[in-house]
């Protein structure tokens, strides 16, 4: 394995976002072209939470010959052709649900045909990389962290692991995982690590002591809507709901950046973006947004071209420098 040459252990975190997570997708997939090899091989851990627990999940397996089974372009696929899928909205359902008031905003059976689909009956033990995703547990009121490696979580199907760490509260309804005779209810990660990095760091420690770490963070975008003091000074419960949601995932994302910055310093690489003309909605699948997603991607790579070199350089054996640089 290409990582056990390598003087520095590298790491992927992978941020939540919903149908954003196109960006880091494709972020991913401009390193795999550049390098000519997938990241399963790039990185020595992948980690995400949401959509980037989904991302990590694929980009960590690997077919029988140990090539990549999912390709970043592969997962890039899966937003552009199943995101409207995923995030129908149709009239009928916010009818019935009230615009989600009252249920949550979208059938998970939709997001669980794309799920299986794509990673079949494949489950976490298969996994080439070590890969983690994180969820909560509502009943026991606890962080759930699921590990390819654990042996509680390798027989884990790589789909339920996906809908257990993308159970958005108010977007998908919660999901039931049974492990080691035990079950759990799952939602999201992000409600309390949308970026994964400082847990990442944590594990990546433990798998790898007294090895040097270098760890790579993809956003999914920076919310740049604002909250009005007017606006906000009068919210209830029922208008605060979402943006406090939003709130949530971004602030943790950026206090994540901040920690890792002290922890590595220049073995750490945030690539993030702000959005500026695509859509801030984890739920907006609209072709002018997929368009808009990727053409904020495009602009964000090639902003961070010459620092995602330098970090793919870190630790390279010889014979790979010229290529990372």
């Amino acid at each position: 394995m290409a990582s056990q040459q390598r003087s520095v252990r590298r790491v992927l975190s992978l941020d939540g976002g919903g149908i954003r997570g196109i960006i880091p997708a494709l972020v991913v997939a401009h390193l795999e072209r550049h390098m000519g090899a997938p990241a399963s091989e790039l990185f020595d851990l992948i980690v995400g939470t949401s959509t980037g627990g989904i991302l990590a999940l694929g980009l960590s397996l690997q077919d029988q010959q140990g090539g990549s089974l999912l390709a970043a372009k592969r997962m890039v696929a899966l937003y552009e052709r199943h995101g409207a899928q995923i995030f129908e909205r149709s009239l009928w359902r916010k009818l019935r649900t009230a615009g989600g008031l009252f249920e949550e905003g979208y059938s998970h059976k939709a997001l669980e045909k794309v799920l299986h689909k794509y990673f079949a009956n494949k489950r976490m033990g298969d996994c080439g990389t070590p890969v983690m995703v994180t969820s909560y547990d509502i009943e026991r009121r606890k962080t759930v962290f699921l590990k390819s490696w654990h042996p509680d979580h390798s027989e884990l199907s790589c789909a339920e692991a996906s809908r257990a760490t993308s159970a958005a509260p108010t977007y998908f309804e919660p999901v039931n995982l049974h492990w080691a005779e035990q079950t759990a209810t799952l939602i999201d990660g992000g409600v309390f690590i949308n970026s994964p990095a400082v847990s990442a760091y944590a594990e990546a420690c433990k798998l790898f002591p007294d090895e040097p770490i270098a760890m790579l963070s993809v956003g999914t975008g920076e919310l740049t809507r604002p909250i009005p003091y007017d606006a906000a000074r009068t919210w209830g419960s029922a208008l605060w709901i979402m943006s406090l949601l939003d709130c949530m995932f971004d602030g943790a994302s950026k206090a994540a950046d901040h920690q890792m910055r002290l922890f590595l310093g220049d073995h750490y690489l945030r690539v993030q973006t702000q959005l500026h003309f695509a859509s801030d909605d984890m739920d907006d699948a609209s072709r002018g947004n997929i368009r808009n997603l990727k053409q904020t991607a495009k602009e964000l790579i090639e902003r961070e071209e010459d620092a995602l070199r330098r970090f793919l350089a870190l630790g390279a054996p010889a014979e790979t420098k010229d290529a990372a640089t």
